[in-house]
């Protein structure tokens, strides 16, 4: 069943994807002048009831949760762009001229956009209450326009073959098993892991937290993922035609 119009993204949202990502959660961590309580923290005292002890105790166990959540999301992501390369996946312009369904694309058609949305919950913990609305709301919303813009693409350019596809293929919830048979494409994890290194960087963010609760190096490490995908951005620009 495709997605209404209404769900589609404009080019402008697509070809800028990457740093509408960022400011969106730059837009959310900013909402703590608004609201100065974290998301986990309001939770963690009205559970704990007031014992300190157990509020830092029930604190770690969620922020690992979060972590898992993120490292879930690179692993994910990693994965899908072992099949359809890191050049595919950060390109500016769509590419729906060949259908994948290798890898995780035989589990679900969406899966970079399935670890996007999972790095935003993950993330969404650092967040303050108003933040993580903010944050999930809006990547719901923002996941859900990019997927009906590329699969209205695809069922243009692809048809029947594109339709067949989607009624085995689960758009963003997971199957328990494959639903089409593999490809033979053979994947590139190189590629792939430097790719998505940035999304690693988070994890490692989110596991220095969860352990630690310290903000100042778990920013450190989350300034460290975003130069890396400064630095990836640049050197794909250096490498687009003129």
């Amino acid at each position: 069943m495709a997605l209404p119009r209404w769900l589609r993204a404009s080019d402008f949202e697509f070809r800028y994807r990457s740093p509408l990502n960022l400011a969106h959660f730059a837009i959310a961590y900013f909402a703590y002048y608004f609201d100065d309580i974290n998301i986990v923290q309001g939770m963690v005292w009205w559970v704990a009831d007031g014992n300190e002890s157990r509020a830092r105790t029930i604190s770690h166990l969620i922020f690992a949760f979060g972590a898992l959540l993120v490292g879930l999301a690179a692993a994910i992501r990693t994965w899908a762009s072992a099949y359809i390369r890191s050049s595919v996946v950060h390109d500016r312009d769509m590419h729906v001229t060949r259908l994948v369904a290798d890898g995780p694309y035989r589990w679900v058609r969406n899966p970079l956009y399935l670890g996007t949305f999972l790095l935003t919950i993950g993330i969404g913990f650092l967040m303050s209450r108003l933040g993580f609305a903010i944050l999930v709301i809006g990547g719901i919303i923002r996941i859900l326009r990019l997927i009906g813009r590329e699969e209205a693409e695809f069922e243009s350019q692809q048809g029947d073959t594109f339709r067949e596809f989607c009624r085995r293929v689960p758009r963003l919830i997971p199957a328990l098993s494959p639903r089409v048979p593999a490809g033979g494409i053979e994947p590139n994890w190189d590629q792939a892991f430097w790719g998505e290194a940035f999304m690693w960087g988070f994890f490692l963010a989110m596991v220095v937290f969860a352990v630690t609760l310290q903000t100042r190096i778990t920013w450190t490490v989350m300034g460290l993922a975003l130069a890396i995908w400064f630095l990836q951005n640049i050197l794909r620009l250096g490498r687009r035609p003129a």
